[in-house]
């Protein structure tokens, strides 16, 4: 049995790569703040897994990231419940737009949730992998954390900082065989890219962030990949 565990499970990447991992067997546990999203979600996951006669386990669980006790206690679940866990997909996050204007509240709800809590679940999570001498972590960072745009400097901030951390685990946990990734798109077609004001089709779409999540844990154990940066059209012209 396969196991993925993903934050920010209950709608736009984390749903979708949620929707596509069960379709590929994983058994999941899934997180989210809103508790009728992610029953909604585990009703559907369900249902499609007995139509297609995959026979996986979904767990919810709706929480605060920023809860230090309620994810530990979490990821305590999930190991008891499932045994392993083989897969992280960190992908909880918030965007509040501005750079100096932007409010030192929104600023550190940022950093908490962009930055601090991915370094939580990671803290509980890495070892747990590290003991199975196997593991994928995928950090959902952004393009913002790599480049820099106007107007979301607090944004980019926060997103910097987990390129920087998801770079040193990646160098401390290779040699146990957990691979950690740090994924940094630019704007996907979700609810918080409505902001571009770029149509649809010029966005990058959320089966592409599933793909590649596929692809970083199918690749042969001796295959590391570091970061990856996805452009949206509109960026590269």
């Amino acid at each position: 049995m396969k196991v993925a565990l993903i934050t920010g499970a209950s709608k736009g990447i984390g749903k979708a790569v949620a929707e596509g991992l069960a379709a590929d067997g994983f058994s999941l546990a899934l997180t989210a703040r809103s508790k009728d999203r992610l029953e909604e979600l585990k009703q559907e996951l369900l249902d499609n897994s007995k139509s297609t006669g995959c026979n996986i386990k979904v767990e919810t669980y709706d929480l605060d990231i920023r809860d230090n006790s309620a994810v530990e206690a979490m990821v305590n679940d999930v190991v008891e419940k499932f045994g392993r866990i083989d897969l992280l997909f960190n992908n909880a996050g918030i965007f509040h737009g501005g750079t100096l204007d932007v409010s030192y509240e929104e600023f550190c709800e940022m950093l908490d949730i962009n930055l601090k809590s991915a370094f939580l679940v990671l803290k509980l999570v890495v070892p747990v992998m590290r003991k199975q001498k196997q593991g994928t972590v995928i950090n959902l960072s952004s393009r913002s954390g790599v480049i820099a745009k106007p107007r979301s400097g607090g944004y980019a901030a926060s997103k910097f900082g987990l390129v920087g951390l998801s770079e040193a685990v990646y160098r401390d946990a290779i040699e146990d065989g957990v691979k950690v990734t740090a994924l940094c798109p630019g704007w996907v077609d979700t609810d918080m890219a409505v902001m571009s004001g770029l149509p649809s089709e010029d966005m990058i779409q959320t089966i592409d962030i599933l793909e590649t999540v596929r692809w970083l844990h199918r690749l042969s154990p001796s295959a590391c990949v570091n970061q990856v940066l996805i452009d949206s059209i509109r960026q590269v012209v």
